[in-house]
């Protein structure tokens, strides 16, 4: 008998052991929950709206902060003391984002997220009950340090979790414009907290605000913090979370691992590219909300009052204008998006504080408003692009320490940074070279960050609004150049 086989019985075990097509089946797909993605996204904008509550209360108290705090000392020096305490609370969110992300990869979003926000509130409501200088002497400003870093570590895990919980509640198409609604959040909470400042300085005046009416706004982060928590304790699971838990239950092994140096090892360029993207970000927002008042105040002199009051309603504007951003980073992609916010940045950063320095309203809201621009399209695009650089089960601890290592070096530092570098040179643009510099880095990293738009995130199946879109994409799945079937998670949807 020959030793080969038949050639017809060869190619018949040729057949056999070539792989089965990856197809995507109907129910594969999976189909939005529209009033759990609106309580989703309820839940998560009232937390982002309570930490930057905080963010602006304190940005707008900055040189009464340093006055309460250190009364005997030099005004310059209360001034970089009150925004030294800003930054501090920066140094801490590494941490909180390394330790809540890898909490939130393996017990679920909701929880965690919970958990962020009632520290938040709670550390932020402590402030207000701090006693003065003249009662406990240096431990008030000891105790103001230590509640901005618990606060500090428990926001964290909170832009991390929110990002990450609203990309995969949101479906695929309209993920940008969804995304959008976490700044807007984050802005008009923002806006809201320098309007209880502004309310404060003019029915109490100066003295009445040193006294103590800067406690306030802070005891009003408990109930403001209470309803907040109300909202997010009604939010689900995120289904892509469970989706992935439900899929490695049924797959006998151990658990993928995610822990910070899985992440470190198989993450690294994402996370690389996230932190620069988020640097350029957040130094034009926060140069523009934390640092303004500071600048308005002491640079070109008005009162700490219209200091407030001119950055408000921009700061409205702006927060309407944040999820149109996120919708157009749908229509057109999320880098050239990007781009569009890092050039604008670079090329209205001089035009923006030559118009400041004139020192008119008009003038000053013209700057306010040229800034508002690339804020708006940058964190209008990466509060969904950044979550779609990561897999489900390493998304909330990737954005964890991507997103907080940028914000803590380059975005709650730049307030410090540039008034001191403005304090040393006299250069009352030094703002302006500041923004720019981060623009042109924020550009060049935009080439290397991952098209997104209207594209499933890593690790998870599509995501759509209607059954007809659901069945559409299936039928045209071959030639539907946002599907590719390699990359979806098919092997873990079928042993569901």
């Amino acid at each position: 008998m020959s030793s080969h086989a038949h050639p017809t019985t060869a190619r018949a075990t040729r057949q056999a052991a070539r792989p089965r097509p990856r197809r995507l089946r109907l129910d594969d797909v999976q189909i939005v929950d529209t009033t759990m993605l609106k309580r989703a996204l309820r839940g998560t904008v009232v937390g982002n709206t309570m930490e930057w509550y905080d963010v602006g209360v304190y940005g707008y108290l900055a040189v009464t902060m340093g006055a309460v705090f250190l009364p005997t000392a030099a005004a310059s020096v209360q001034v970089l003391f009150s925004l030294g305490v800003f930054a501090a609370t920066y140094v801490a969110r590494p941490l909180g984002g390394i330790i809540f992300g890898r909490l939130g990869d393996r017990l679920g979003r909701q929880r965690v997220l919970a958990t962020t926000l009632i520290m938040m509130a709670s550390a932020t409501f402590i402030v207000g009950l701090i006693p003065s200088y003249s009662t406990i002497g240096a431990a008030a400003p000891v105790i103001l340090v230590v509640m901005k870093l618990l606060q500090g570590f428990s926001t964290g895990g909170e832009y991390a979790g929110v990002t990450t919980f609203v990309s995969e509640y949101a479906p695929d198409r309209r993920r940008g414009f969804f995304g959008g609604f976490l700044d807007l959040g984050s802005y008009l909470g923002f806006a809201f907290g320098a309007l209880m400042v502004s309310i404060m300085q003019l029915t109490l005046g100066n003295q009445a605000m040193l006294d103590y009416g800067w406690r306030i706004p802070f005891l009003l982060a408990g109930p403001i913090g209470a309803i907040a928590v109300y909202f997010r304790l009604k939010i689900e699971e995120s289904p892509a979370f469970k989706a992935m838990n439900d899929a490695v239950d049924a797959v006998e092994g151990p658990a993928p691992k995610t822990g910070i140096l899985s992440i470190l090892r198989t993450q690294w360029k994402p996370l690389l590219i996230a932190i620069v993207l988020v640097a350029t970000a957040n130094t034009v927002g926060y140069a523009l909300t934390s640092y303004m008042p500071t600048y308005l105040t002491d640079t070109l002199g008005f009162d700490p009052i219209h200091g407030t009051l001119l950055t408000i309603p921009v700061l409205v504007v702006m927060s309407a204008a944040i999820p149109v951003a996120g919708m157009l980073s749908d229509r057109i992609g999320r880098r050239p998006t990007v781009w569009i916010g890092a050039a604008t940045m670079g090329v209205f950063a001089v035009p923006a504080f030559a118009l400041l320095s004139i020192g008119a309203v008009w003038s000053t809201l013209l700057g306010l408003l040229l800034m508002a621009v690339p804020t708006a399209l940058l964190v209008g695009t990466l509060a969904s692009a950044l979550p779609a650089l990561y897999p489900t089960s390493m998304r909330y601890g990737s954005m964890g320490i991507s997103y907080n290592i940028a914000v803590a070096v380059f975005g709650g530092t730049a307030p410090v940074f540039i008034e001191a570098i403005m304090q040393a040179t006299g250069d009352p643009m030094t703002p302006a070279y500041y923004l720019i510099g981060f623009a042109v880095v924020g550009a060049a990293a935009a080439f290397g960050l991952r098209e997104s738009a209207r594209r499933p995130l890593p690790g998870s199946m599509p995501a759509v609004e209607t059954p007809a879109e659901a069945l559409e994409l299936v039928e045209t799945q071959d030639e539907n150049e946002l599907i590719d079937l390699d990359e979806l998670p098919l092997e873990l949807a079928a042993a569901k």
